[in-house]
């Protein structure tokens, strides 16, 4: 998911001439892992902020990190994460070591371009689905996906299910990338949040919380068809996307396309494992 979106953030920063690049996310971060790669990748520095404390064993997407060589910054809470990020970003390029500064999530009008082109790519692969529906967070993603289907005329319906973020908040963020999205591509779109399908109903045990539900999704994804989701983004999407197909949402005979947004070292976190 994420390297979709760096593909275009890391050719902007390239031309910018940026010798490093800095982001931030929780502490088993695919974005931040992602990032890391993607600056080895391109022979570029990365600092991560990470929040959370850092273990004591290195495992999953933060082994990864340090694999890729990442400088890490720890916070200790989400409230600290924008100002050090900054701060970060200004040391470095105070230090002549010309920065460039990835969003959260990879989630600004160039990384969510990705995703427009993504629903124009779904579209040359055959009939299209009547719904799409993945797990949507920071909103790049979904942005993308609106903005795609709005330029490559796709009819179908995008549904964004919420990690962790109330309905109307995630809306409103998504509808105001898409529309800054659409200008960053040329095109005077405004969108507004009725214009944006989310579902919040499975985000209410908190932002990484496994419950039954996402263990449930995880296991029938891996037994049933050799898929694996990670606890926190895909499977509780999958878990939504279950739970609405057995309440009926869906009108028979509708096409369901669930797009999996990756995550897969997530599963050997120590905080996971032992509970799948």
């Amino acid at each position: 998911n994420k390297t979709r979106k760096l593909e275009f953030l890391v050719a902007e920063a390239r031309e910018q001439g940026a010798q490093m690049l800095i982001t931030t996310g929780a502490l088993q971060s695919n974005h931040c892992r992602q990032t890391a790669a993607a600056a080895a990748r391109f022979g570029m520095a990365c600092t991560l902020v990470l929040v959370g404390q850092p273990p004591e064993q290195a495992t999953a997407n933060l082994l990864l990190d340090h694999l890729f060589n990442a400088e890490i910054i720890w916070v200790a809470r989400k409230e600290e994460r924008d100002a050090t990020l900054q701060d970060a970003f200004e040391t470095a390029r105070k230090e002549g070591r010309r920065p460039y500064l990835v969003p959260y999530g990879g989630s600004s009008p160039t990384g969510a371009a990705a995703y427009a082109y993504a629903i124009e790519e779904l579209l040359a692969q055959g009939e299209p689905p009547d719904w799409i529906v993945f797990a949507s967070s920071s909103g790049g993603t979904q942005a993308g996906m609106v903005v795609g289907a709005r330029l490559f005329g796709y009819r179908g319906r995008i549904l964004g299910i919420s990690v962790d973020e109330p309905q109307d908040v995630l809306q409103e963020r998504v509808a105001r990338l898409a529309s800054e999205t659409a200008a960053r591509l040329g095109e005077d779109i405004r969108f507004r949040p009725d214009d944006v399908l989310v579902n919040a109903d499975y985000c209410t045990p908190g932002y990484g919380v496994l419950t039954d539900a996402e263990r449930e999704a995880i296991h029938l994804f891996a037994q049933t068809e050799g898929l694996l989701l990670d606890p926190v983004y895909t499977g509780r999407a999958a878990a939504g996307l279950i739970d609405l197909v057995r309440k009926g949402f869906f009108k028979k005979g509708e096409r369901v396309l669930f797009w999996h947004t990756g995550g897969t070292p997530g599963l050997f976190a120590d905080r996971y494992a032992p509970a799948l």
